[in-house]
Parts: structure tokens; C-alpha cells; sequence
């Protein structure tokens, strides 16, 4: 067996889908409607660097898979590595989060020493970035 993708439960399909696809530059790949036999709407996403995928699943009140949204009570959080990036780059991607519906956690590029930062998503979902040491940085460190 190998995983497949992971799935998360949204509250709204369409300020998800333009948080994920806009701000993370997620692609959409394909979309199942299942509401016919009790379930919902699934939408499945691809990261084009990674080609991890992840599906955002909204399901209407009466579907078999309806529960009331509770906020990151299972799901800790979704990491992604920018790479070799400065701490500027860091800060960039941190704002651009922001614009696209992010809410702020306190843990910012200027808290971690332009390291990481992390945001929550439009239902809450705690999303880490990072990044690798620069070459200058590699060195600094090594020396």
C-alpha cells in the first residue's frame, strides 16, 4: 500500500479552493460530486513541485458524512518547504498568505529568526512554512 493524498473537511468549497490554489499554488486536477448517494462535493488538488495531492471535501447538513465543523481538533497541521529561500522570500510568502485569508498564529518570519512561520487557513487548518539555509547561510553556520 502507498498513500494516496490527504483529505480535509471544509466549511466553505469556494474561499478554500482560492486560499489553496491562490495563495499555495495548488493545481486542481479533478472534482466528484456525491451528494447523489449521501456524500458531497471533493475537490483534489496537486502540489506541481511535490505532486503530493490533497483534497478538499465539503459535504451539505443531511449527508451521511455531515458533522459540525470543529476546528483543528484532529488535523495538527500542513508543512510546506519553500526550499533554498532568504528570509526575505520567507516574509513574502508569509504576507502573501495574509492577503489570500490567512489568519495570523503569532508565529511569524520575525518571531522564529526567518526560519518559519505558520497561518491558519480559512477554517482554521494550521499550515507551517520553512525554508532551507541559504549557501551564504550554510557557510556562516559552518564556519
Amino acid at each position: 500500500m502507498r498513500l494516496e493524498l490527504a483529505g480535509i473537511r471544509v466549511t466553505n468549497l469556494d474561499r478554500s479552493l482560492r486560499f489553496y490554489i491562490r495563495a499555495l499554488g495548488l493545481r486542481e486536477v479533478r472534482r466528484g460530486d456525491t451528494r447523489s448517494w449521501g456524500g458531497g462535493v471533493w475537490v483534489r488538488l496537486r502540489d506541481p513541485r511535490s505532486r503530493r495531492l490533497l483534497e478538499l471535501n465539503w459535504y451539505p447538513k443531511g449527508s451521511r458524512f455531515y458533522e459540525r465543523y470543529s476546528s483543528g481538533t484532529a488535523l495538527d497541521h500542513f508543512d510546506f518547504t519553500m526550499g533554498v529561500a532568504s528570509r526575505g522570500e520567507l516574509e513574502r510568502a508569509y504576507r502573501r498568505l495574509l492577503r489570500f485569508g490567512a489568519r495570523p498564529t503569532g508565529y511569524e518570519p520575525a518571531t522564529t529568526e526567518g526560519w518559519m512561520a505558520s497561518v491558519r487557513d480559512p477554517d482554521g487548518i494550521w499550515i507551517t512554512i520553512g525554508r532551507r539555509p541559504t549557501a551564504a547561510e550554510r557557510r556562516a553556520m559552518s564556519g
